[in-house]
């Protein structure tokens, strides 16, 4: 899916990518490209679930925001640090 923001001041600028387009990934996994993202010292977000879905974003070095999402039926809005106690 490519999405693009309609209105970007409801976000928050450090969230958007410089592009202010996003491409999501459906995968297997989202949890698993996390740790793996972050054991190679890429700078990422905090997961989250949105859309019963776990949700890893980064923005790639052109500015895109790559989201990375994987099905979960973990309650909507938690937070991986909440959740992974």
């Amino acid at each position: 899916m490519l999405q693009q923001l309609k209105d970007q001041e409801k976000f928050d600028q450090k969230v958007l990518s410089g592009n202010d387009v996003a491409i999501c990934f459906q995968c297997a996994d989202a949890l698993a490209l996390y740790h793996e993202f972050k054991s190679r010292g890429i700078d990422l977000n905090e997961p989250f679930v949105g859309n019963n879905m776990w949700v890893v974003f980064l923005n790639d070095p052109d500015g895109y925001r790559l989201d990375f999402e994987s099905q979960t039926d973990v309650p909507e809005g938690t937070k991986y640090s909440d959740w992974s106690k």
